[in-house]
């Protein structure tokens, strides 16, 4: 009994492997070769071997024997069957195109965020520099204002001074014309007094001149009587 157990244990077993083996999923591999022959036949020498994806230019076509005779882009010339030729790349070929052109793609797509980073970057510096400017034009406009304001005080302050200078030679001026003046005076008043002294000097030898004879004709007088 325990035998039967066994066997049916071990077959169970192999059966279970033998669908694990079958059940798996397998591609046929595109890496093959096409000869290139001589001849439209496969009594023909082989004259090589071509990989698939690789480009060929058709030359002339032979419906009956279901050769193509065609060139590679080394220049060498053959037939090869017409089945293995298709009309465009493979869809490997086709799928590392796309691969490549996507690759190109990612590293455009890196560039350009390369690019943008730069240019945000460049943004960001205007940006600063241009609250700097901002900043730098509030402060040359309060300057400016400062120096209109400093300018208009020197303005008054350089019409004051000319007011001043002018009321300064007005006032030398009139000092002068005092000087003028006062010294007009002194020579009146030196003329005034010279001419008062000898006013008093004529009257003086008048008097001394007079009196004598007045005293002389009194004492005449009362002689007389």
């Amino acid at each position: 009994m325990k035998t039967t157990i066994i066997a049916a244990a071990i077959s169970l077993s192999g059966i279970l492997m033998c669908q694990s083996a079958w059940s798996q999923s397998v591609w046929v591999s595109d890496e093959f070769e096409v000869t290139l022959r001589s001849g439209p036949s496969t009594g023909n020498a082989i004259d090589m071997m071509v990989t698939s994806g690789t480009e060929l230019e058709v030359l002339e076509r032979d419906p009956d024997t279901g050769y193509t005779r065609v060139r590679t882009n080394g220049g060498t010339e053959g037939w090869v069957l017409s089945r293995y030729l298709m009309g465009e790349p493979s869809a490997r070929e086709q799928l590392q195109t796309l691969t490549g052109q996507l690759t190109d793609a990612s590293e455009r797509d890196s560039s350009l965020n390369n690019q943008l980073s730069s240019i945000r970057s460049d943004h960001d510096a205007s940006e600063r520099r241009i609250e700097e400017l901002e900043r730098d034009k509030s402060r040359l406009e309060k300057e400016l204002t400062d120096i209109k304001r400093t300018s208009a005080n020197a303005l008054a302050l350089n019409s004051e001074n000319t007011k001043l200078r002018d009321q300064l030679m007005d006032a030398d001026i009139r000092v002068d014309t005092l000087e003028q003046e006062s010294r007009e005076l002194n020579n009146q008043t030196s003329r005034y007094w010279f001419m008062s002294g000898g006013l008093v000097l004529v009257v003086g030898m008048v008097l001394g001149l007079w009196l004598p004879r007045m005293q002389w004709q009194r004492r005449s007088r009362y002689d007389r009587f």
